[in-house]
């Protein structure tokens, strides 16, 4: 029973109120900085943000005002504080430009949530040795459906020929139409010269299965970034991640340009993308999808490609059927894909 009140002749004038924490009015009125400079993100390490200006390398913090987005290599930011990059400074993330281009994957195939790796890239370079480790044709297919699908252009970097031909691979994604370029060992500058030409003023992305050779590409094309090297294990064929993150290195000479290094994967998730957009990733598929029935999941009978591909004959475009067919089953969770 609640307490009847007394009347003792006071009224709500005599009673005195104090104010609610947070009860001035907010406005969303943000500082102009105007005096902001320009930025190029270069590395993200536990919410520090490595920059290069016009000028100067600069490491800094998120603005409270940008809220709970996420800054990644790549992207363009502009700097207010200290952006002077002198030992022990710290400037700070006022404003994040709007992103050209953005590379996603998702932590597996049955995971929706999209992480972004990279923003503003030109160019995914598939990075895929011949030999020691085995070419992984299903993977390669999901890194190319990532890259058609954040609007970037494939290349394909083979590695290690050397130890093995070409041919298995290039009868499968020559007909694609993308660049390719084949290296062997030793990496001499007369090797490297159609990949420094593949990179030239460009911003590209450096993706690949572990123990590929990305970081010894790396190396090659930029002595001074040191990046560590690992070795491939004899008894399982596997890479070592020798890479914990993405960085982001200028290219010397007079074009310049950027690679982005990125970690060794040995998957890549596609579970924030729809299966329509899957299926336009194939674009050597596509005119048979037209004959497809409205609504067509690719899987069943009556999907037309069974027939348009049997009609055109060639291993490999059964191969890319198969392959477009077990990434599809592999978001529903009905196929173990090797990944």
């Amino acid at each position: 029973m609640v307490p009847r009140a007394r009347h003792s002749g006071m009224d709500e004038d005599d009673v005195r109120v104090r104010a609610a924490r947070g009860s001035r009015p907010r406005t969303r009125r943000r500082p102009a900085h105007a005096e902001a400079v320009d930025a190029f993100v270069t590395a993200v390490d536990r919410g520090r943000y490595r920059c290069v200006t016009a000028d100067e390398a600069v490491t800094a913090m998120k603005a409270r005002e940008l809220g709970r987005g996420n800054i990644v290599v790549g992207d363009t930011v502009s700097l207010a504080g200290d952006a002077s990059g002198a030992p022990g400074t710290l400037a700070r993330v006022v404003r994040i430009a709007p992103r050209r281009t953005v590379l996603r994957r998702s932590a597996d195939d049955a995971d929706p949530v999209e992480r972004v790796i990279v923003a503003n890239a030109d160019q995914l370079v598939i990075v895929c040795a011949l030999a020691n480790p085995q070419p992984r044709f299903r993977l390669i297919d999901r890194f190319l459906v990532a890259a058609y699908d954040a609007r970037l252009e494939p290349a394909l970097c083979l590695t290690k020929a050397d130890l093995a031909g070409p041919e298995p691979i290039l009868a499968v994604y020559e007909p694609l139409g993308f660049r390719y370029v084949v290296l062997g060992r030793p990496l001499s500058e007369s090797m490297l010269a159609d990949l420094r030409g593949m990179l030239a003023g460009r911003i590209s992305v450096l993706v690949g299965h572990s123990g590929v050779g990305k970081s010894t590409l790396v190396n090659a094309l930029i002595p001074e970034a040191d990046r560590a090297v690992g070795a491939v294990s004899p008894v399982t064929g596997r890479g070592r991640h020798t890479s914990s993150s993405a960085v982001a290195l200028p290219l010397p000479g007079e074009d310049g340009g950027w690679i982005i290094d990125t970690p060794g994967l040995r998957s890549f998730g596609l579970g924030h993308m729809s299966p329509e957009r899957v299926v336009q990733a194939f674009a050597d598929l596509a005119e048979g999808a037209e004959h497809c029935p409205p609504g067509c999941d690719h899987l069943g009978t009556e999907c037309a490609l069974d027939d348009w591909v049997a009609d055109r004959g060639g291993p490999s475009l059964a191969a890319r059927l198969d392959s477009l067919r077990r990434l599809l089953r592999s978001r529903e969770g009905t196929d173990a894909d090797e990944r």
